[in-house]
């Protein structure tokens, strides 16, 4: 019903946190809640009953996330024959067709026999030695999917630890209830660290604050930087099987990473939305929550996954619907280069400094200050005083030419 988790050692001697999440349609959204962050998933389908729909709505939203990497594991293989089991690996196959997960290798196990679990175990090996190790951007966000109290140490979340590290003793801010508290200690794996990881599952004892005033959903992060929001701007996919299309101002469920809100979805360049397009969107969302730019997301009518997309801008205001200028600076900030990436961001809200610009545009400190300074030395920027480094405010060319002429 709900996220479970365990660990396993590996035989190359890495240790890997698993998620599991529930299968059962019902449960989506407690799936969603465990999904965001893996690098690896393993599609589970049991081999006497094959492909259901609850699996084609996981690897749905698989797709959905970007996910890239996954092993398909075919269960209860003992009780089928070998024809039964390789035409259900061909359905698989099938299903999997068209979607980031294509072209996965297919393992049939039987747990109670423990026949074919060593080769998917030395299969998880491999794909993991595969896997893009996550960017340390300096701005940590833990996305907290459990909050809890333990006798003697008080209040622990745990949650999947990305864009950045933590370490005992260091300030922490809860986003989006803006109160603040310091760890005191952390764990991955019930052994005590010193510091945690981009990418590790992790439990974080936190100072001064009971575990009923952190919700899941709710981000651990440094303080500062992460500014909850209502308006993000989105490039939405609406998923080819979808029951209906969407429209403009259509309600819905937003998903990220653990958290989970009532939503309105303006449609920006359409009046409606059909199964298997694309389009821009502003989503207004009911209560403040923590996000950055490129994070994945899911929309859900209560009892479908409707579609998802990626997050383009989080400090969205309200747009005129359709204005060509509007839609042309989301495409700059979804498919241009990083250094287009970062100026769209400075024509957003100049002076800004080069701090700012990389929490914004969601970019390691250091690459901002370098995409800087060749903007500069582009003449594309201009930077007020001598040098660029972290501080430094910049104008865009054009918006200095305004402001000097």
């Amino acid at each position: 019903i709900d996220l479970g988790f365990a660990w396993v050692t590996l035989p190359s001697g890495r240790e890997v946190s698993v998620v599991d999440v529930p299968g059962h349609e019902r449960f989506i959204k407690n799936m969603l809640a465990g999904v965001g962050g893996v690098d690896l998933a393993l599609l589970i389908v049991a081999a006497d009953e094959s492909v259901m729909p609850q699996t084609r709505e996981h690897l749905a939203i698989l797709d959905l996330l970007g996910v890239e990497r996954a092993l398909v594991v075919l269960t209860k293989k003992d009780l089928v024959d070998a024809d039964t089991l390789e035409l259900v690996e061909l359905e698989v196959e099938d299903v999997l067709a068209g979607t980031t997960l294509e072209g996965s290798a297919v393992f049939g196990v039987a747990a109670t026999t423990g026949d074919g679990v060593s080769e998917l175990v030395a299969a998880i090996d491999d794909a993991l030695d595969e896997s893009i190790r996550r960017r340390d951007l300096g701005r940590p966000r833990l996305a907290v999917d459990r909050s809890f109290s333990i006798t003697g140490f008080g209040t622990v979340v745990t949650g999947t630890l990305i864009d950045g590290s933590l370490q005992v003793g260091q300030e922490v801010q809860i986003v989006p209830s803006g109160r603040k508290t310091r760890i005191r200690g952390l764990q991955s794996h019930q052994q005590k660290i010193d510091a945690a990881e981009p990418g590790n599952r992790v439990a974080v004892n936190l100072t001064g604050i009971a575990p009923d005033e952190i919700e899941r959903g709710e981000v651990v992060t440094t303080p500062g930087w992460l500014r909850p929001t209502r308006a993000v701007d989105v490039r939405l996919h609406l998923l080819g099987d979808a029951p209906h299309p969407i429209w403009h101002n259509y309600p819905a469920t937003f998903h990220a990473y653990a958290s989970e809100m009532p939503v309105t979805v303006r449609l920006l360049d359409a009046d409606e939305l059909k199964p298997g397009e694309a389009g821009w969107a502003q989503l207004y969302l009911r209560e403040p929550v923590g996000l950055a730019r490129g994070d994945r997301f899911v929309i859900r009518s209560p009892d479908t996954t409707l579609g998802g997309g990626v997050v383009v801008d989080v400090d969205a205001g309200r747009h005129k619907r359709n204005d060509p200028a509007m839609l042309e600076r989301l495409q700059r900030i979804s498919e241009g280069s990083p250094t287009a990436q970062l100026l769209t961001a400075l024509e957003a809200n100049e002076p800004s400094d080069v701090t700012a610009l990389a929490r914004r545009a969601n970019l390691p400190d250091a690459d901002a200050l370098d995409l800087a300074r060749q903007a500069v030395a582009e003449g594309s920027a201009v930077a007020l005083g001598d040098g660029i480094e972290a501080g430094t405010q910049l104008y865009t060319l054009a918006g200095w030419t305004r402001l000097s002429g």
